[in-house]
């Protein structure tokens, strides 16, 4: 089995509805998402999967979260948008552009700083 892995990065504010404290204020982060697929076999030119794919994959998701306010952003308008909702919908979205592909999405980190982050894995 192959595990590959890509990381990108997004700049964007956010503020926590209902939470006691500084991040219930609009603030930013510097956003890493990490994605984690899984491949059985190898094509006909030894890979697993294109790196470039994946990459461009998911920057088709994470282009309308740049530099933008997250709470203004579908489906942030009606969830928080914390580390773990994010994950978990990048992983939606990024499980149905996968659908057709002959790899298995495994996992998605969401990382607000170089300190935390979250992992999704259904």
């Amino acid at each position: 089995m192959y595990e590959i892995t890509v990381e990108k990065y997004f700049e964007a504010a956010h503020f926590l509805r209902g939470y006691q404290g500084k991040c219930e204020n609009i603030h930013g982060h510097r956003y890493k998402v990490g994605v984690k697929i899984e491949a059985g076999k190898l094509n006909k030119i030894g890979l697993a999967y294109d790196f470039m794919d994946l990459k461009c994959h998911l920057k088709e998701i994470l282009d309308r979260y740049d530099h933008a306010c997250l709470n203004d952003i579908k489906p942030f308008d009606k969830i928080n948008p914390s580390a773990e909702n994010i994950a978990s919908t990048i992983f939606k979205e990024l499980k149905k552009k996968l659908a057709a592909e002959p790899v298995t999405l495994k996992a998605v980190e969401a990382w607000e700083s170089p300190e935390q982050g979250v992992s999704y894995r259904p």
